[in-house]
């Protein structure tokens, strides 16, 4: 299974725009060399962002600049804003229900695959953007 880079790339998004903030301006162009992607992947994710409040884009050059405090916003702000489809695990819609696993998987999986969801979005609520950017700093030796 693997997940989109929607996360990663949006999250690496929030960072330079934190990171850089005062610095330059972070527009779609400067923000797509730093994430080695095409412009157009950047403005379309910071719309998303933008649509969830994490932040504001002046238009033009003026850049994008956070909403909330980099404490305040946390992984699953993140993936909630660009994540199309939250529903990690899709099932096979007609199962057999002649079959005894047929007629049970969804009941018996469902429920399980509903807490590793959980316990997934759990995690990403305990990162911070701001726990992030610290580990970018550190990193890079300040």
């Amino acid at each position: 299974m693997q997940f989109s880079v929607r996360l990663p790339v949006a999250t690496h998004i929030l960072l330079c725009i934190e990171k850089f903030h005062g610095e330059c301006k972070t527009t779609s162009t400067f923000l797509a060399g730093s994430v080695n992607v095409h412009p157009v992947i950047i403005r379309k994710t910071l719309g998303q962002l933008r649509a969830a409040g994490l932040v504001e884009v002046a238009a033009g050059v003026g850049g994008a600049k956070l909403t909330k405090s980099p404490n305040d916003i946390t992984l699953l702000d993140v993936f909630r804003a660009v994540e199309e489809d939250e529903d990690l695990f899709h099932f096979q819609e007609n199962p057999n229900p002649k079959c005894p696993v047929g007629r049970n998987i969804h009941q018996v999986l469902g429920t399980r695959l509903e807490k590793i969801k959980q316990h997934m979005e759990d995690e990403l609520a305990r990162i911070t953007l701001e726990e992030l950017l610290n580990a970018v700093n550190e990193n890079e030796g300040g």
